[in-house]
């Protein structure tokens, strides 16, 4: 079973769904916002990934925190903001055969299902 995290309106999100459909991979797909976030899947996921891996720095919601969030980070406060603000989540994460893989690369998705 295949299974996409993330934002419906994520561009990147939609470039690998795009792939997904092309290279008729069956996938379903799951929004963070419109299906909720459970802190036991966050928890598997930062297992597998890694925290640091999973934090996206570059979007919006991180760049508001405070200059003393920002430099305080560690795991258990980034786990709890990418809880609360899903957002905060690097995109996409794809779970296939119960292995994680983050982000979007044609060339990582054509290893992936080859």
């Amino acid at each position: 079973m295949t299974t996409l995290y993330g934002i419906k309106n994520c561009d990147t999100i939609k470039k690998a769904k795009a792939w997904l459909s092309a290279n008729n991979v069956e996938f379903t797909f799951h929004d963070y916002r419109a299906d909720g976030l459970e802190l036991e899947w966050l928890q598997n996921a930062e297992q597998a990934l890694g925290w640091e891996q999973m934090l996206n720095k570059r979007g919006t919601t991180f760049r508001q925190l405070s200059d003393e969030q920002k430099q305080n980070i560690n795991k258990e406060s980034a786990m709890s903001l990418m809880l609360e603000h899903v957002a905060m989540i690097k995109r996409p994460i794809l779970i296939h055969n119960n292995q994680y893989f983050i982000g979007f690369k044609a060339d990582q998705y054509s290893e992936v299902f080859a």
